[in-house]
């Protein structure tokens, strides 16, 4: 059973987020995040993101509860506003960690970016993107000629990964997906899935002439040289769900999805 003495809550700036906010704020007492033992989340999956990179950036390890009022709702339980303290003194807890992305510009600039869901690589122009793939230092593929590639976190795994017919990965498989995006050449290749103790690196070819940017989550970040992308151990984030509506349960049922 959990038991939060502080509560915090979050909405998104949608109409039916701030309703929602509204009601609840009238039946309970709701804290500041800084001093909150969890949060509750209300809106969609993109607010839920950017309440766990917050949570990230702040370097709060406290759990969030999210409920939809946005569109698919993934990462959320559903929207009722009675008993909201049972509700979450019952939930599940799911740990989930992200992904650490190091980005090195055409520029020579860098930056390191979190991920929760995954790491897109993305052509810019019309002209397709030529990658060059390494695994913990071994190139494994000299040139793929794509529209992109994605790393995929098991949280991510039925985003959009599952959308460029990427794998699905279950919640505690310690796997990552890389996934290519409409892939040209090799044309068979359909991607791999790897333990998530590796480390992937993606240099681009020809990076003047067929431009890639970078996205990490919602953070994009353009003329890109190369990425590294690795797990990050150090960090970890606590999302909290109705035991009826498990994560790691609606992750896997999504394999029969048709």
């Amino acid at each position: 059973m959990n038991h939060f003495e502080r509560l915090a809550i979050l909405s998104s700036a949608t109409p039916a987020a701030r309703e929602a906010e509204k009601i609840l704020r009238d039946q309970h007492e709701f804290f500041p995040l800084d001093i909150a033992e969890a949060v509750v989340v209300l809106g969609g999956d993109g607010h839920m993101l950017q309440v766990l990179h917050q949570l990230l950036e702040d370097r709060r390890d406290i759990p969030a509860y999210g409920m939809n009022r946005g569109t698919i709702g993934f990462l959320m339980n559903g929207w009722h506003a009675a008993d909201l303290l049972n509700r979450i003194s019952r939930a599940k807890s799911f740990s989930v960690r992200p992904l650490t992305t190091t980005i090195t510009t055409l520029s020579g600039q860098s930056f390191t970016l979190p991920a929760i869901n995954e790491v897109s690589l993305l052509r810019e122009t019309r002209q397709a993107a030529k990658l060059e793939i390494s695994v913990n230092g071994r190139p494994v593929i000299p040139e793929l000629i794509c529209d992109g590639i994605l790393v995929s976190t098991p949280a991510g795994s039925t985003a959009y990964n599952l959308s460029a017919n990427g794998p699905i990965l279950p919640l505690d498989s310690s796997l990552l997906a890389l996934t290519p995006i409409s892939p040209f050449r090799p044309r068979r290749w359909k991607g791999a899935i790897l333990p998530d103790r590796y480390v992937i690196k993606l240099a681009i070819l020809e990076a003047n002439k067929r431009p890639v940017s970078a996205v990490a989550d919602q953070r994009e970040i353009r003329d890109i040289s190369h990425v590294e992308v690795a797990l990050d151990r150090s960090r970890s984030l606590t999302l909290l769900f109705d035991p009826e509506h498990a994560l790691d349960d609606r992750i896997a049922m999504e394999q029969f999805i048709t």
